[in-house]
């Protein structure tokens, strides 16, 4: 196996951070509450949109307009950590995504990012 493929091996089974966080427009206080499997990911997918001043997150598109990209800020609100340092097999994957869920509902529950407060569409019952 080439040093690179080793490399991109070890990558692909490490843990990113993960966990939920917000994006936060800072001109009107409303948030968005979203789970990452890769908070890093997100946090870079949300600057590359400001820099790039695109947006590809509907529930944003209207603010994003009215404000512009500079006008809305990352924020980690809950970190998951791994319980070891690499990931064996897909389950193990599959566990971490129910626990990013979990949170994310509660998370939901807890800020209620819905009409004036957020971005977030309530669960339909």
């Amino acid at each position: 196996m080439s040093i690179l493929r080793g490399a991109l091996q070890a990558y692909a089974q490490s843990f990113r951070p993960m966990g939920v966080y917000q994006i936060r427009n800072v001109k009107n206080g409303k948030i968005l509450v979203l789970g990452s499997m890769d908070l890093t990911g997100a946090r870079n997918r949300l600057s590359f949109m400001q820099q790039s001043n695109l947006n590809s997150i509907h529930e944003l598109q209207s603010d994003w307009k009215i404000y512009g990209g500079d006008s809305f800020v990352f924020e980690e609100l809950d970190l998951i950590k791994p319980r070891e340092e690499t990931m064996n097999d897909s389950s193990e994957l599959n566990e971490y995504q129910q626990e990013v869920d979990a949170l994310l509902e509660l998370w939901i529950e807890k800020l209620e990012p819905f009409g004036d407060k957020g971005y977030n569409k309530p669960k339909r019952k």
